[in-house]
């Protein structure tokens, strides 16, 4: 919507605001409106940088580790009060981003004794008719608490719906 404002701010001393905001489908109060922020809007932007400047600070002394929430709190001990939202927009905005530490889950660990598993369909998961051929699978789907629920599937190959 912003371009169309825009557009219409930039040929204004060339054709009529009406009709350009008639060919537009945009409504001149609203028109109005963003030409009336454009200020605020540039004071904004303004205060953006300033801020994003300080987060490069504070980003860049953690070793580029913190993310919006701690990057925040280190401004707001600093005596700048931010909050939290416009902290990781403007990290987003400028590409600041922090570290994220995930942990791994390791839902199988195979035994090391046991042999290889022969391929009895000989990767031929097609079948002439119902029933002939099925075939399972196992998924683990995380739960509330750190836990994990698993789901077993039988499938028919022929017809590829679950029939267990």
């Amino acid at each position: 919507m912003t371009s169309r404002f825009q557009f219409v701010d930039a040929y204004r001393a060339t054709y009529e605001v009406k009709r350009l905001c008639q060919v537009l489908d945009v409504n001149r109060s609203s028109y109005y409106k963003w030409l009336a922020g454009a200020e605020a809007r540039v004071a904004r932007q303004r205060a953006d940088l300033v801020l994003a400047e300080q987060i490069r600070e504070v980003h860049g002394e953690s070793g580029s580790a913190y993310g919006s929430p701690r990057v925040t709190a280190e401004l707001r001990e600093n005596g700048h009060p931010v909050n939290e939202k416009r902290g990781a927009r403007i990290m987003r905005a400028f590409g600041i981003t922090g570290i994220r530490l995930r942990r791994r889950v390791r839902t199988t660990i195979p035994d090391p004794a046991a042999g290889t598993v022969p391929d009895l369909f000989d990767r031929d998961f097609t079948a002439t008719e119902p029933g002939r051929k099925l075939m399972g699978d196992i998924a683990c789907l995380p739960a509330q608490g750190g836990k994990f629920l698993n789901l077993a599937t039988v499938l028919d190959c022929f017809s590829r719906k679950i029939v267990g």
